[in-house]
C-alpha cells in the first residue's frame, strides 16, 4: 500500500503495559468509528506495514488501545513508538455538502461567482493558520483562503469548488 493511497489516521503514542499493548492518538473528530479496526499500516523506515489487529477499545476519548498480533513485549511495542498510522483513503467515512477533504479537491476547478472558472486545485496548504488552496492558472499560482464564508459550494459531480471571493483577491495575482 503507498502513502498516497492512505489517510493520517494518527500515531502510536505509549506503551500501555509490559505485554505489548499501546495507545494509538487518533486525530479524528470521531475515534468511535475506529474502534473495531482489523488492520492498520503503520509507518516503518518510510514504508506502510499491515499490523492486525487481535482487539482494540477506546481509551480516554482521543486514544485507542491495542493489543497486536504478534506483539507480546515491551520490546515489539517500543520498536514501533512514535510512528504514524495509516488506513486506506475508501475507509474514510462520506461527507456530503460542503464538507470535505483537502485530498478530494485537488485537481478540481476553482470559480468564483463574479469572475467565472480562474484555475484548477494544485494542493492545500495547511501548514499555515488559514489552510489555502494552493490554485494554478496557467503559470500563475494563486493562493486562495480556505473560509467558511467564501465557500458557496462543492460541485463533487461537476468536480469544482464555488467560492464568493472578494473583489481584487483574484485580480491581484493575474
Amino acid at each position: 500500500m503507498r502513502k498516497e493511497e492512505c489517510f493520517y489516521l494518527g500515531k502510536i503514542a505509549k506503551k500501555f503495559s509490559f505485554k505489548g499493548e499501546v495507545l494509538a492518538y487518533l486525530d479524528t473528530d470521531e475515534p468511535e468509528l475506529y474502534e473495531n479496526l482489523e488492520s492498520v499500516f503503520i509507518e516503518c523506515n518510510k514504508h506502510l506495514v499491515p499490523f492486525f489487529i487481535e482487539k482494540s477499545s477506546l481509551h480516554k476519548n482521543d486514544f485507542l488501545r491495542i493489543r497486536f498480533e504478534d506483539m507480546n513485549t515491551e520490546e515489539d511495542a517500543d520498536a514501533i513508538m512514535g510512528n504514524a498510522i495509516y488506513l486506506p483513503l475508501n475507509m474514510l467515512p462520506k461527507l456530503t455538502g460542503n464538507k470535505f477533504y483537502f485530498h478530494e479537491v485537488i485537481g478540481f476547478e476553482i470559480e468564483d461567482q463574479r469572475l467565472g472558472i480562474f484555475g484548477k486545485i494544485a494542493a492545500v496548504n495547511d501548514s499555515t493558520a488559514q489552510p489555502l488552496f494552493e490554485v494554478l492558472n496557467g503559470e500563475v499560482e494563486m493562493l486562495i483562503p480556505m473560509i467558511d464564508h467564501f465557500l458557496v459550494k462543492i460541485d463533487r459531480e461537476n468536480k469544482k469548488v464555488i467560492m464568493n471571493l472578494p473583489e481584487g483577491l483574484v485580480e491581484m495575482y493575474l
